[in-house]
C-alpha cells in the first residue's frame, strides 16, 4: 500500500528529516508530486551568509533537495538510490530574512537520471534563484546480508 501524499508530506516533514540537512535548514515541504515538488525555507541564522544575505549555497541545498525527492518519488527506492549529480544556480535577487520558497518541475525523465528546473522565490513572488540539476540514479548497494566475500578476504564487488 503506498501513502497518500498526505502522509508523504508528514513523513518526509517529521521523523525523515531528523538529522539532515533539511532539519538543519528547516527546509519544509509543501507539495511532493512526481513531477512537481515544493518547499519552503526561512532566511536566517542557518542560512545567512556573514555579511547578512541568504547564502548561495543554502539556496543550492534547497534546489538540489526538491530535485533529488522528486527524482525518488520517480524511482523504485528499494532498487535503486539517488544522488545529484550536476547542478548549477543563478542567484538573482538578495534577501535578507523572511521565507524562501522553492519549486521544482521535471525537464527530462529517463532510466538513469532525470533533470529539474528549479525556480526559488521570495513571499512576493519575486525570483530570488533559478537553478538546472539532474539527479543521477543508481543501483542501490546491497546490505551487508547479501554481499559475499570474495576468497581473498575483500568485500569488493
Amino acid at each position: 500500500m503506498s501513502m497518500s501524499n498526505e502522509e508523504l508530506l508528514q513523513a518526509l516533514n517529521g521523523t525523515m528529516k531528523v538529522g539532515t540537512i533539511w532539519e538543519a535548514l528547516d527546509i519544509n515541504l509543501v507539495k511532493a508530486e512526481p513531477d512537481h515538488v515544493i518547499a519552503t525555507m526561512p532566511v536566517g541564522p542557518a542560512t545567512r551568509q556573514p555579511a547578512g544575505f541568504l547564502h548561495g549555497g543554502a539556496s543550492v541545498v534547497l534546489a538540489e533537495s526538491l530535485a533529488s525527492l522528486g527524482t525518488a518519488l520517480n524511482t523504485d527506492t528499494s532498487k535503486k538510490m539517488v544522488f545529484g549529480i550536476e547542478i548549477n544556480a543563478n542567484h538573482v535577487r538578495a534577501r535578507r530574512e523572511g521565507v524562501v520558497t522553492g519549486e521544482a518541475t521535471i525537464l527530462y525523465k529517463g532510466r538513469t537520471n532525470m533533470v529539474w528546473d528549479i525556480k526559488i522565490r521570495d513571499e512576493e513572488g519575486k525570483l530570488v534563484c533559478v537553478s538546472r540539476c539532474t539527479v543521477g540514479i543508481v543501483d542501490r548497494a546491497p546490505s551487508e546480508e547479501e554481499r559475499v566475500s570474495l576468497p581473498n578476504g575483500s568485500n569488493e564487488q
